[in-house]
């Protein structure tokens, strides 16, 4: 096992070159198809039932299989290898969008059966995330990974930023079968992006004569036994696994506490319910400009940039605990957008970077569920400490990420990274 930064699969590919191309504009739509349609599928269930459960049990539809599957997907991607997976997904995609789009504007579907196709697109989530992630080092540069990957999570943040506006807005002026129609499309011209790059990427492979990507330590893995080989990687690499449990504890001390302890702190403190919107949209704005700033100008020593990252985080939350005006609150949450930012383009690009190229499907893997299968967590700790006052809520869960951001610097593979 090494953590030596890995070859590349095209090493003649330029920022500018035809499949980078290709590969940057069909992930940054993919992002925005993911944003766009989960304000439409919010939006569509309100319309078919009254606000409760039907809302709960649709949005569950679609975490539970991208939760479950992420780890068997990993496996997936280095057996198949990214550009097919993510391909496959997106067309999968497509098909449930536009089966979707049909019963909706024909039929009047029930909540069970868009629950249903909903969880068919989290199936398709849980193989495309970690391919879309294991998909860009085979195509990029080792210089060029944090770029890229600030151009994807760039596209992601502005989907998250303007999503809800531009999908509301659009649902107000065309209905909801026009706006799916042109989610569906959207998510057909992120597959058509990425489907060239299977050829691309497996005529490199036969110019270099590449055993394939399931081979691992001259032998073939059974499923459950490469599942467990990428797990022990990760678990005996001190930079693999602090990164993991940094990622992790912020997903579980941070979501929960700033979207539920949130509401309540506008609704408290900064003038109504209504004020939140205008606080998350920080945490968007600051998300933007840290995934820029992280792939711009790469920090010369990534392990502090990393500390730094997970510190701002923690100072941001636990600043929430004395503000009292809108305008201080998106200003204290745009920096936790800025450190989250930053910290997730830093940490993508050195796993791509440093993992061997047979476990990076995996291992990338385990950061797409590090980022989103602890959030039930999260809310569950925002509710236990809320009684208690939106004060201590702010305070113990900032308070445990600057715990951290100490014990990442105290690991030394994190902290000697350059």
């Amino acid at each position: 096992m090494t953590t030596e930064p890995t070859d590349r699969s095209l090493p003649g590919a330029r920022l500018g070159d035809q499949h980078l191309r290709r590969l940057v504009v069909g992930e940054g739509l993919a992002a925005v198809v993911d944003a766009l349609f989960l304000v439409w599928l919010t939006l569509y269930v309100l319309e078919l039932s009254e606000p409760g459960i039907a809302t709960g049990l649709v949005l569950v539809a679609v975490a539970l299989p991208r939760a479950a599957l992420l780890l068997p997907a990993g496996v997936l991607v280095d057996r198949l290898g990214p550009a097919r997976v993510a391909a496959t997904a997106c067309w999968l995609r497509v098909a449930v969008l536009l089966a979707l789009g049909a019963l909706v504007a024909f039929t009047s579907p029930s909540v069970t059966t868009v629950a249903l196709l909903a969880g068919v697109l989290g199936a398709a989530d849980a193989a495309y995330f970690p391919a879309a992630l294991a998909l860009i080092p085979a195509v990029v540069l080792t210089a060029k990974l944090s770029r890229v990957n600030a151009l994807v999570q760039g596209a992601e943040s502005g989907g998250d930023l303007v999503g809800p506006a531009v999908a509301a807005g659009a649902i107000a002026a065309v209905g909801f079968d026009v706006t799916l129609g042109v989610i569906a499309a959207t998510a057909a011209l992120a597959a058509i992006a990425l489907s060239p790059l299977i050829r691309v990427l497996r005529r490199g492979e036969d110019t270099r004569g590449d055993a394939g990507p399931d081979t691992i330590d001259r032998e073939q893995l059974s499923s459950v036994r490469a599942l467990g080989a990428g797990l022990r990687y990760a678990w005996h690499e001190p930079l693999v696994r602090g990164m993991l449990a940094a990622v992790a504890l912020i997903n579980i001390t941070v979501v929960g506490p700033v979207l539920v302890g949130g509401a309540v702190l506008a609704d408290q403190r900064l003038g109504g319910a209504g004020s939140l919107g205008v606080v998350l949209s920080g945490f968007g704005a600051g998300s933007l400009v840290g995934s820029f700033i992280a792939g711009w100008r790469p920090p010369a020593r990534r392990g502090w940039t990393v500390v730094g990252g997970v510190a701002a985080i923690g100072g941001g939350v636990a600043g929430l605990a004395a503000v009292t005006h809108v305008v201080a609150a998106t200003a204290v949450v745009s920096v936790v957008g800025v450190g989250s930012a930053s910290l997730g383009v830093v940490i993508v690009a050195t796993l791509q970077e440093r993992v061997p190229k047979q476990l990076r499907g995996r291992v990338l893997s385990l950061v797409v569920l590090a980022t989103v299968a602890f959030d039930p967590f999260s809310y569950v700790i925002a509710g236990v400490l809320l009684p208690y006052g939106t004060t201590t809520l702010f305070l113990v869960c900032g308070g445990a990420v600057l715990a951290c951001a100490g014990l990442v610097a105290a690991n030394p593979a994190i902290r000697a990274l350059r």
